[in-house]
């Protein structure tokens, strides 16, 4: 059984879309597929799936502890079951630290040949860990920028993720990593191999581990909304950046053209493959699926299913502080990505604009709601 996990670092670049046809595609040749939404809080996959809303999904089998084998619904697709999520769940990051490993333990052992994990988008802690539960998950992009960015920048959140995780247990590795992430931002700017030499001579042993798990993991990069064969360029780019500076290698999937028929498929509840299997982005779905199929089964531990923790609660000075580290990642992406050849000049610009308006709207409202609770607070102790 092959965990496929499909993540993208933003919404809105068709990663429902590419979940629920590639599910189907394999379903066609004969693999026996399990469709999981694990986008929690904002569930829409069976929208796309073209099934009818859900009565049980993950949200069920959280509030009333229901055998996780009740939840698994038959589709109108030949060898494709279907796990639905929740709206009214608020998402992966609010359930218990038990619950997240048993669902960990119910994912990895569902009698299939593939389970194809549709995330959340954004790289918050638990999407993380999910993405790295296989070692060949699928990252999904659009050829515009900041789509580009999102995608770079998942991909090295989960090398730190990856990295943090390996050295949890070795004291000497994680004080060093805590200490260079005081320093300025200087992790997320140091490129990940030479963070790793450093590394190797505070903590050989470990840094050995680390160097297995990086080379075992290959995520797999599709570029969807393609309007002209020149914007696969973007892939190839996004590849060498990944190489040069997150010492990581990754796999060109292939490209799904912008295709008028996704929008008269949702419209009629099917899935584009089964509306119209010969249009241009039914063909490049089923070229990724053969893709998959011809790949050899790969399921290496990368360490982290027996590794999920619940994040803590934070307080606005943590959310002020995560929003600043969030800005000085992308900066350093950005760096990255117009070291590579991208990203142009006047594309930098542009897109370092959009990030520091992102930082101060950030704040504006975590100020905004510290003032509202604050007000409230005061209120309450008149009273």
């Amino acid at each position: 059984m092959q965990i496929i996990p499909v993540a993208s670092g933003k919404g809105g670049v068709g990663k429902s879309l590419l979940s629920a046809n590639l599910a189907i595609a394999l379903g066609q040749a004969g693999k026996k597929v399990v469709l999981v939404d694990l986008d929690l809080g904002a569930s829409n996959l069976h929208l796309v799936l073209g099934q009818s809303s859900p009565k049980t999904g993950i949200g069920t089998w959280i509030a009333d502890n229901t055998d996780f084998e009740d939840i698994v619904t038959i589709t109108d697709y030949e060898n494709v079951d279907f796990i639905a999520g929740d709206s009214e769940i608020p998402g992966l990051s609010a359930l218990s630290p038990e619950r997240k490993k048993k669902l960990v333990q119910k994912l990895q052992n569902i009698d299939a040949d593939y389970v194809i994990l549709d995330l959340g988008a954004g790289t918050h802690s638990i999407i993380l860990e999910m993405f790295l539960l296989s070692s060949q998950g699928i990252i999904v992009s659009a050829p515009t920028v900041t789509s580009t960015l999102n995608a770079y920048l998942f991909m090295k959140n989960a090398v730190f993720k990856l990295i943090s995780t390996t050295f949890k247990d070795d004291p000497k590795g994680k004080t060093w990593l805590k200490n260079l992430k005081k320093t300025s931002h200087s992790m997320q700017r140091l490129y990940i191999p030479k963070l790793i030499e450093e590394l190797e001579k505070v903590s050989p042993e470990t840094t050995n581990v680390l160097k297995e798990r990086l080379q075992k993991f290959c995520p797999r990069l599709i570029i969807n909304m393609i309007d002209d064969p020149k914007d696969t360029d973007k892939a190839l780019k996004i590849r060498r950046s990944c190489n040069q500076y997150l010492g990581l290698n990754v796999e060109y999937m292939g490209v799904m053209y912008r295709d008028a028929y996704q929008d008269k498929a949702l419209a009629s509840r099917l899935p584009v493959i089964v509306y119209k299997p010969k249009s241009i982005i039914s063909q490049g779905i089923y070229r990724i699926a053969e893709k998959i199929i011809a790949c050899e089964t790969q399921n290496y531990d990368l360490g982290i299913a027996s590794d999920i923790e619940a994040d803590s609660a934070a307080s606005f000075d943590v959310i002020t502080e995560e929003a600043e580290e969030d800005y000085a990642l992308k900066m350093a992406s950005l760096q990255d990505l117009v070291g590579s050849g991208t990203f142009s000049t006047g594309e930098l610009s542009e897109m370092i604009k959009t990030i520091q308006y992102e930082l101060t709207q950030v704040k504006k409202e975590n100020l905004l709601l510290k003032s509202k609770l604050l007000k409230a607070a005061n209120q309450g102790f008149k009273v």
